[in-house]
C-alpha cells in the first residue's frame, strides 16, 4: 500500500499504471512481489528528490518485521512499528 499526499499528478499515473487506487491517494497491489515494490519504491524516491512536495507512505506485509509489517516514508519523519506489550504502535524516529 503506498498513501500519498499533496504530490503531483506523475505520481498517480504511475502509480494508477501498477496498483489500484482504492481511494484518493491509497494504492493498493496486495500480489505485488518484492522485486516489483522495490522498483516502485525507487522510482517514488527519484521523483521526490527531485520534485520534494508532498509525502508518501509505503506499507508492506513482511513475516520478520514486528507485527509483519514495515514502513518507509518521503517526506514525512522516519516511522517504525514497535510492540508494546503485545499492541502495535508506529513511533517517529
Amino acid at each position: 500500500m503506498i498513501v500519498t499526499r499533496d504530490v503531483e499528478m506523475r505520481y498517480r499515473g504511475f502509480l494508477t499504471s501498477v496498483m489500484l487506487e482504492i481511494s484518493s491517494g491509497v494504492y493498493v497491489a496486495p500480489d505485488m512481489s518484492a522485486g516489483v515494490r522495490e522498483r516502485v519504491w525507487s522510482v517514488m524516491s527519484d521523483w521526490w528528490d527531485t520534485l520534494g512536495r508532498g509525502s508518501l507512505v509505503l506499507v508492506w506485509r513482511e513475516s520478520s518485521a514486528v507485527g509483519h509489517l514495515r514502513i518507509e516514508t518521503l517526506g514525512e519523519p522516519p516511522k517504525e512499528i514497535v510492540d508494546a506489550d503485545g499492541v502495535l504502535l508506529v513511533r517517529r524516529v
